[in-house]
């Protein structure tokens, strides 16, 4: 099927997309060629900065459904009632790679899930792991720093991972998980995904509660040994973008079953974790998890560069209902994620089709800028005015919360059984042995590459803490590499 003859910019026919113009034949190329320089010119915008982390990623579109009622426990409208449908936009991404690396390798994987209700767009931007290496936003850049590549030598150094970590025993936990089986999964469908934080919910009568998420994957777990992601990423470094595209294309739909955990706020103050710590979980023998929804992915975008690339995820994407919590982690990523989009692409960025409502429309007085549509023709841009133009409700999407004491640089407050450790320690205990060995031979692989003989053995210190076993198999199997 035609679609017509090829046309410029302006929309122009096209006579001749196979020669230059030039000045005779074989003569000097001329600049009124603009079929030319206008190709040029595109082709050398054709990119956008890579995100600084996140950079590898996948999408894919689908719906949420929910299947139990949890408006007790929250007012927003797209949870209102079971077997209610919101449209989604799922990105998954490795974390430490850039845009062209393999997607099998270790590192966590991003899991960014963007709702479109009737009350707004709501951002879930979360990991396959329901923990992270660090508790506050201050330390990120400088944790990130150590996973990418190195100002001097120009690729990663395991001096510098391993400084970092061994230096910031809260990461224990973390990285425990990380080297441990789930550390490669072996397709973006075969892992489960996280909110990690702790979120607020609250209901129509101002009740709050803190809530995390938990994606399961109805797929079952399925993960890559060391050894076969090597292969793998040599091999194919497409292999989770390829496998969940095709999996879609054939009808074969991932899907998740969705769960929360909810703690009564009153509840958060006396708990044995500080609950908005994110280096920690809520055992679920605490806080059992809650069935409410089901997740599937069921249609592929048509273009990765304008709805992968260009899909922007942010926490302080919030909906009535639902809110922050204090975790300084999540504090320090409602500013973050936004001024990386308005830097990346653009002031106009949350207007991209990937990136607006769906189900509603944003009404806001914002104007001009990079990419502006003029979607607001002459409506007047400010607030109060008397010509019909949007105002505010009065409602806050979620409740206030009590705060107390002086302001000041200040260490997360530490609960009964909080330490560094504890949990990583548990992790460790609940492996097989035959778990317990392939984490051991992963973190020794890694830390053998360590250079400096104290930055190895105060990475290894931090797991003998977690437990004396893991430290004490760890040091062995460092040393047999080491020589």
């Amino acid at each position: 099927m035609t679609q017509g003859p090829l046309t410029t910019e302006a929309g122009a026919p096209v006579a001749d997309n196979q020669n230059s113009e030039t000045a005779g034949v074989g003569g000097p190329v001329l600049v009124q060629d603009q079929l030319l320089l206008e190709k040029l010119a595109h082709f050398n915008r054709e990119r956008i900065p890579e995100r600084v982390v996140h950079a590898r990623g996948a999408g894919a579109y689908g719906t949420f459904t929910v299947t139990a009622d949890v408006t007790q426990y929250t007012r927003a409208k797209f949870l209102s009632e079971v077997g209610k449908e919101t449209e989604v936009f799922l990105r998954f991404s490795t974390v430490a790679g850039n845009l062209g690396a393999p997607d099998a390798v270790r590192d966590p994987r991003g899991f960014a899930l963007k709702f479109y209700t009737e009350e707004g767009n709501y951002d879930l931007v979360g990991n396959n792991t329901p923990v992270f290496f660090i508790r506050d936003a201050i330390k990120f850049p400088d944790f990130i720093h150590t996973q990418k590549r190195d100002p001097y030598t120009g690729s990663q150094e395991a001096d510098n991972v391993f400084d970092f970590w061994g230096l910031s025993p809260e990461s224990t936990h973390q990285v425990t998980w990380l080297f441990g089986d789930r550390g490669i999964p072996a397709s973006y469908r075969h892992m489960d995904g996280f909110g990690s934080h702790t979120f607020q919910w609250n209901n129509e009568a101002g009740e709050v509660f803190w809530v995390k998420y938990h994606f399961k994957t109805d797929q079952g777990i399925k993960n890559l040994t060391a050894e076969e992601a090597e292969v793998l990423a040599g091999k194919d470094p497409d292999s989770h973008q390829r496998d969940l595209r095709e999996s879609i294309e054939r009808g074969d739909f991932p899907s998740w079953t969705v769960y929360v955990q909810v703690m009564p706020a009153a509840e958060a103050a006396t708990y044995r974790f500080n609950p908005f710590d994110l280096t920690k979980v809520w055992p679920h023998a605490d806080y059992p998890l809650i069935e409410f929804g089901k997740l599937e992915l069921n249609r592929n975008p048509e273009n990765i560069f304008a709805e992968v690339e260009q899909s922007i995820f942010s926490p302080a994407h919030f909906v009535p209902g639902i809110g922050p919590s204090p975790d300084k982690m999540l504090q320090g990523r409602l500013f973050g994620y936004g001024d990386a989009h308005r830097y990346r692409v653009g002031i106009n960025a949350d207007q991209l089709p990937v990136n607006r409502p769906h189900a509603t429309e944003a009404r806001t007085h914002s104007r001009d800028g990079y990419l502006y549509d003029g979607r607001h023709k002459g409506a007047k841009n400010y607030e109060p005015n008397s010509f019909g133009g949007p105002t505010e409700t009065g409602r806050p999407l979620w409740q206030p919360i009590a705060v107390t004491g002086v302001t000041g640089e200040t260490v997360t407050p530490v609960h009964t059984e909080d330490n560094d450790f504890v949990q990583a320690g548990n992790l460790y205990r609940l492996m097989t042995e035959e778990e317990k060995e392939r984490l051991v031979k992963n973190l020794a692989n890694a830390i053998s590459g360590v250079t400096r003989d104290e930055i190895a053995a105060r990475a290894i210190n931090n797991f003998r803490q977690a437990d004396e076993d893991f430290g004490k198999r760890l040091e062995a199997a460092v040393q047999a590499l080491r020589g």
